[in-house]
């Protein structure tokens, strides 16, 4: 007899709702919108119908692996542990903590584990060689939130159901989901605006789905958003269409800063008239509400976080920051409201062989490999992986990848044996979805609306295996060199929290005592640990009952009991002084960094725009990065591994749709099949992230029958956005030459 239970889709940034079937034995056999859910109201994409696939895959791991000279093979959790606390204690011992690195990958982004557990596994190791996929992806824009708001987490997002006016810079949600914005049905809301009357516009160097959706769609060459944003910024104050906003520091040092960017000396390297900059200017100032929103396409370029930076100060200069219909700040209900202000810092120490500054507590993935190969003191020696794959995802793959096999020690939490994984010393599989919790801890941040939901998981775990939460508290411990259970690690923070909580003046547990807390946190039906975590959060929340504070308010099991479909907390509302931590308590609208990094934005204008071509980026609908790819469904179709470039490049390389063409860059080349289409500017060719599974040693069949060439053969790592660290993955300059037919 089957069975009904309901989650959040754990696949993307869209936090749609999901209905699941199951049969007797725990199986996923049919997957669907779940119509009960406040912010999904049923939507679902190709990804999230396709859970049941990826919950029973068969090359799924469902115990831990070693290596062994052969091949990997199976082990008890109890030895995997074991190994790794010996392997990281006798590197600690001999070559210090910082010979010890981590790496977290996307997909803990999507899980409840991964936000509670990994500050705790790098706390532990107390190691300052920590990577994560932050750097190949949104970093630039924690940093231009760090500096501007005070805290790198305050990212505003576009109030897509109430806004007038949608300008969209290097973002694809149609494909994507959204990303740093999470919105289900992404396509339905923009088509809403445009119902309404109102405009969207989307800049891109190819013509998306979402640009051919939108109401006008401007090409613009790769990695030259910052001149068309600065020119855009120019442009309100000297036609006086900039407002006086309050509450900011220094508006007249910005104006001086663009004085000399005009849309005249911008035009030619952009490839946008000076007319339509002028005019995309004077629509923005004059809408009722707009807002303007930059994702992946603008963060990974070698100017992210000016790109970043000058998104928000048009929607500041616009009025549009905090206000109905522009771009707000979420209030997620797991998140306290009470904070101590502080300056934003970046740069607290270096990276050991290229000198590049921590950001966020991290270093950037691009260095990764020269803190491996590179001899000397601090030298990784081990590296633990948490959901990622940089042997594909980081700049210059192939050289991680090689640097990966020379570490003395690597312990990776992973459900697959992938093209990192395979270089694994010891491999620790989390459960299957369907066996795991959800809450958004990462992603709720970033809502279109205030919205809260908890999945619990719709089948129980066998016997004996540990939840996924159970593996990292169980890592931190081990990496610690302690002697406890990992519930020592979990009442260690509860009790940390409350203490925090009891003395922070405007928490709603002020000067009660941590130790009467606990016990109602004990006494709340939440049935593991990492349940009371998140109870302790929602109840400290601002929709939270505040340990009794608010009978009424927010409760895990309330949330769970009374909310199974997810509860809608309302529209995004005005929080700017909620929010804002800088030092001097309002928006740092110039910060000095980023006014001397404007310095390097003006050297690209002293002589002609670079000719050549240059490759960027590309997302596909049914794809995540690497780790989707073993399910047969999404390797389908049009998600395919081609080379998009223009039919006149394709016809002066004498290549037709299908033949292989070469492609080479300072760090490497690679053969990919081509696909002219004129969605692609002139000088401008695309592949897309996350493929070339064709490595031996792993074990995903479908992957490796589909693997596709990965574009980060030639990428470069020595190309980063120096003020966040973050890869360029967008404007790599290339040179192409016809490879013959493909291969067959």
């Amino acid at each position: 007899m089957s069975r009904t239970a309901y989650r959040t889709c754990p696949l993307c940034e869209a936090l749609c709702g999901l209905e699941l079937t199951l049969d007797d034995g725990g199986a996923v056999t049919g997957v669907r919108g779940d119509r009960s859910d406040p912010l999904s109201k049923g939507f679902i994409c190709p990804k999230g119908a396709t859970l049941g696939r990826l919950d029973g895959d068969p090359d799924r791991l469902a115990e831990p692996l070693r290596r062994t000279p052969d091949a990997h093979v199976p082990a008890g959790w109890d030895e995997a542990f074991d190994l790794v606390k010996a392997e990281i204690g006798k590197v600690v011992a001999r070559y210090g903590k910082d010979a010890v690195a981590v790496y977290i990958g996307n997909p803990t982004a999507h899980s409840i584990a991964g936000p509670l557990y990994g500050a705790a596994i790098i706390k532990a190791l107390g190691t300052r060689n920590v990577y994560t996929a932050s750097t190949a992806d949104q970093m630039p824009k924690h940093v231009s939130s760090g500096f501007l708001f005070g805290d790198p987490f305050a990212i505003p997002v576009p109030d897509l159901d109430r806004t007038d006016h949608l300008l969209m810079l290097g973002a694809n949600p149609l494909e994507s989901n959204g990303s740093l914005c999470s919105a289900p049905d992404f396509p339905g809301r923009l088509k809403a605006i445009r119902a309404r009357g109102g405009k969207v516009t989307v800049i891109d160097p190819r013509r998306t789905r979402t640009a051919a959706l939108a109401d006008e769609h401007l090409f613009i060459r790769p990695g030259t958003d910052a001149y068309l944003l600065a020119a855009l910024v120019h442009t309100l104050f000297a036609e006086e269409l900039a407002g006086s906003p309050g509450n900011v520091n220094g508006l007249d040092d910005l104006r001086a800063l663009v004085r000399d960017l005009a849309p005249e000396r911008v035009a030619a390297v952009t490839g946008i008239e000076a007319a339509d900059i002028r005019r995309l200017a004077r629509e923005l100032a004059a809408a009722p509400t707009a807002a303007v929103y930059g994702r992946i396409g603008t963060c990974t370029q070698a100017f992210g976080t000016l790109n970043s930076w000058l998104v928000d100060v048009l929607n500041v200069l616009t009025g549009n920051l905090d206000r109905p219909g522009g771009a707000m700040f979420p209030r997620p209900a797991h998140m306290p409201v009470y904070r101590t202000k502080r300056p934003y810092q970046t740069g607290r120490w270096h990276s050991r062989v290229r000198g590049l500054p921590e950001v966020n507590g991290e270093l950037p993935v691009a260095t990764l490999a020269d803190e491996i190969e590179t001899p000397g003191e601090g030298q990784i020696r081990a590296l633990i992986t948490i959901g990622g794959n940089p042997a594909l995802s980081a700049p210059n793959a192939a050289r991680l990848d090689a640097a990966l096999a020379g570490l003395d020690f690597m312990v990776s939490v992973d459900p697959y044996l992938n093209e990192t994984t395979r270089h694994a010393t010891v491999v620790l599989p989390p459960p299957r979805p369907a066996q795991t919790p959800h809450y958004d801890l990462a992603l709720l941040g970033f809502a279109v609306r205030d919205y809260a939901r908890y999945s619990p998981p719709a089948v129980p775990l066998p016997e004996g295996r540990p939840s996924e939460a159970a593996i990292l508290a169980r890592l931190a411990v081990a990496a610690s060199g302690l002697d406890a259970g990992p519930e020592a690690l979990d009442e260690m923070i509860i009790a940390s929290t409350l203490a925090k909580a009891a003395a922070a003046p405007g928490s709603p547990v002020h000067g009660r005592e941590p130790a009467d807390l606990r016990k109602l946190l004990a006494e709340g039906g939440a049935a593991t640990l990492t349940e009371q975590r998140l109870d302790m959060m929602l109840r400290l929340g601002p929709y939270g009952e505040g340990f009794g504070a608010d009978p009424a308010g927010l409760t895990l099991a309330r949330l769970r009991d009374e909310h199974p479909h997810g509860v809608d907390l309302g529209a995004l509302k005005p929080r700017l002084a909620e929010v804002l931590c800088t030092a001097s308590g309002r928006i740092e609208l110039c910060p000095p960094a980023f006014a001397a990094d404007a310095d390097r934005l003006r050297a690209g204008l002293a002589g002609p725009a670079a000719p050549g071509t240059v490759l960027i980026g590309r997302r596909h609908l049914r794809s995540n990065n690497s780790w989707l790819h073993n399910v047969p469904e999404l390797v389908r179709g049009s998600n395919t591994c081609t080379l998009q470039l223009n039919p006149a490049d394709a016809a002066a390389l004498g290549v037709a749709a299908g033949d292989l063409v070469r492609v080479t860059s300072r760090a490497g080349a690679l053969e990919a099949v081509a696909e002219p289409t004129d969605a692609i500017m002139p000088g401008v060719v695309s592949l897309p992230h996350g493929w070339g599974h064709d490595r031996p040693g792993t074990r995903a069949g479908v992957a490796r029958r589909n693997a596709g060439v990965n574009v980060n053969a030639v990428t470069d790592e020595r190309e980063i956005d120096p003020l966040s660290g973050n890869a360029v993955f967008n404007g790599v300059p290339v040179t192409l030459e016809a490879a013959g037919p493909a291969r067959v």
